[in-house]
């Protein structure tokens, strides 16, 4: 049984987290198997759109504790190990907002520590109404540092620091609230719910989607005004394409584009 399933429709990339007797935790060999597909999606025009989610009763449960115990076993105590690990998964976590297609986390049971980290990293989510985020590490005396990354560029400060300090869960209707995920729907819709989303993504312009998420990580990092000249040498840029020059003339004339690209 693959640690990881991927299935392909409709332009989007279903990815599918598949230790469920381990509630898909962060695992070296799960880290590897999403490091690698998503390296993969990188450069794969076929795919305009990624779905992410957890088999089984979790969405994902953060690192795998015991793997995290047995590093201890080494001469420094695991320090070697434990950077290794903090280190590719911050590589990973990047990834997701560095590969040009917009990724939906598809969240259900718990996102937990390293879990709720993947939730924020995503570009957007949507989680069943029972869904539950935290970052508990504080609960065994462990400060949920890299997930706190994440976690505080999705949600203000206070509310942050509080689920950091506290350890408690946030509830789906409050983290929709507080802007860590996009919406909240039954379990039983939350497929279809997901899949729409993907596929309405999707059907844009790819070359388009793909410019505007690099620019929305670039200029977010950016005091006002140099936002405003970098994402105006962006919008000159995606003029200058084609196939915008194309959509353009589609919406003038009120008719369907006819794009060249994927």
């Amino acid at each position: 049984m693959a640690i990881l399933e991927r299935r392909d429709s409709n332009a989007v990339a279903y990815i599918t987290m598949n230790a469920p007797d381990r509630l898909n935790a962060l695992s070296d060999e799960m880290l590897s198997a999403l490091q690698t597909t998503f390296d993969s999606l990188h450069d794969d025009r076929s795919v305009r759109a990624v779905v992410i989610s957890g088999a089984g009763k979790a969405f994902c449960a953060g690192h795998d504790l015991k793997q995290m115990t047995d590093s201890r076993k080494a001469k420094d105590g695991g320090a070697a190990a434990f950077k290794d690990l903090f280190d590719r998964c911050a590589t990973f976590m990047q990834s997701v907002q560095k590969i040009p297609q917009p990724v939906i986390a598809k969240v259900h049971g718990i996102a937990t520590a390293a879990g709720c980290q993947l939730v924020a990293s995503c570009d957007l989510a949507i989680a069943t109404e029972d869904a539950r985020f935290g970052v508990n590490g504080v609960n065994i005396g462990l400060f949920c540092s890299t997930p706190m990354v994440a976690l505080s560029r999705n949600i203000h400060s206070k509310r942050a620091f509080e689920m950091l300090v506290t350890g408690e869960f946030m509830q789906a209707f409050e983290a929709k609230e507080a802007g860590l995920i996009n919406r909240v729907v039954r379990e039983a819709d939350l497929d279809t719910s997901t899949q729409a989303l993907a596929e309405l993504i999707a059907a844009k312009l790819g070359s388009a989607v793909k410019t505007g998420k690099t620019a929305y990580y670039q200029q977010i990092q950016m005091p006002l005004e140099q936002a405003y000249a970098y994402t105006g040498n962006v919008m000159v840029e995606n003029m200058l394409n084609v196939d915008t020059k194309e959509g353009i003339a589609a919406f003038i004339e009120k008719r369907d584009p006819n794009w060249s690209q994927d």
